[in-house]
């Protein structure tokens, strides 16, 4: 796997408290209360339900549960990262059963959202192995799981492309837009001000013709994004630039089009549909009462 951000526990903390204050109310689980024994314990295992499956998300999984419940003891069967066929044993939650109840839904919500990213990000990367191609995830996460989000990416084996609008200048195109106002040569004159403000960081212009391409090029960009180009144009784009600055195809990227376009030589793809249309991965929590 390729550099997997570090969980920030802390944010996720607090996506699990407001995920079990929604789910909890003030009321607590009214159906467990009433119809589960307080001394009641259980034995419940997470099953994948998908025919291949990256796996992400167990040790929020076990967070989760034990947030609600200290004393239940979660045993992982798998790793962050694996490949998981139907019908294989995830993890074991054993301990009372109130607790396992209460926490299974947001407990399943959170890995299942991750394993489908990670699933997403594994079977585009998949695409493009062999090539100098990387697939790259964008900004277009679920507002407040990013880190989630972007750890579950890197887990499926694609990359992370900037966190936020802070570690990359990408001067896009309403960037442009305004910086035309004053008159011609906005490209250059928006990363020569850029270069001059942030000096430590790279800069990324996005391009929609090749007119734009050549204009970030000659400006001193590192990156230049080729923003919804047909692939004769990322072709013509590849040509032009020559090595000069690391390219990267974004817009309209569907899985069909990724092994095309890592035969045209841009050096990365990015996805925005591995965070914002993924599906969530298929995976069910079966109980047993504890003799």
């Amino acid at each position: 796997m390729h550099n997997i951000p570090e969980i920030d526990w802390k944010r996720v903390d607090t996506l699990i408290d407001l995920a079990l204050e929604e789910d909890l109310g003030d009321a607590g689980d009214v159906t467990t209360l009433a119809v589960v024994p307080e001394t009641a314990r259980c034995r419940a295992v997470l099953l994948c339900k998908e025919p291949d499956m990256a796996l992400c998300g167990l040790p929020v999984a076990e967070r989760v549960f034990r947030r609600v419940e200290s004393k239940l003891v979660f045993t992982p069967f798998k790793r962050e990262g694996d490949r998981c066929q139907k019908g294989e044993a995830l993890a074991e939650i054993s301990g009372p059963a109130r607790g396992v109840l209460t926490a299974e839904r947001t407990a399943l919500n959170f890995i299942q959202r991750l394993s489908g990213v990670a699933t997403a990000a594994r079977r585009a990367a998949e695409a493009v192995a062999g090539s100098r191609t990387v697939v790259l995830d964008t900004r277009k996460t679920t507002p407040g799981y990013r880190n989630l989000e972007k750890y579950a990416v890197a887990v499926g084996g694609a990359q992370n492309h900037r966190v936020g609008l802070y570690d990359r200048v990408m001067i896009k195109d309403n960037h442009r837009e305004l910086a035309a106002m004053e008159g011609d040569g906005a490209i250059p004159r928006a990363v020569e001000r850029a270069r001059r403000a942030y000096p430590a960081l790279e800069i990324e212009v996005e391009a929609d013709t090749l007119d734009e391409v050549r204009a970030a090029l000659a400006s001193g960009a590192e990156h230049i994004m080729l923003d919804n180009m047909d692939d004769a144009t990322m072709r013509e784009a590849v040509g032009i630039v020559a090595g000069r600055a690391k390219l990267e195809a974004s817009g309209g990227i569907t899985q069909e089009r990724l092994h095309r376009i890592a035969a045209l030589g841009v050096d990365f793809v990015s996805i925005g549909a591995l965070t914002h249309s993924v599906k969530s991965a298929d995976i069910s929590l079966d109980i047993e009462v504890a003799k």
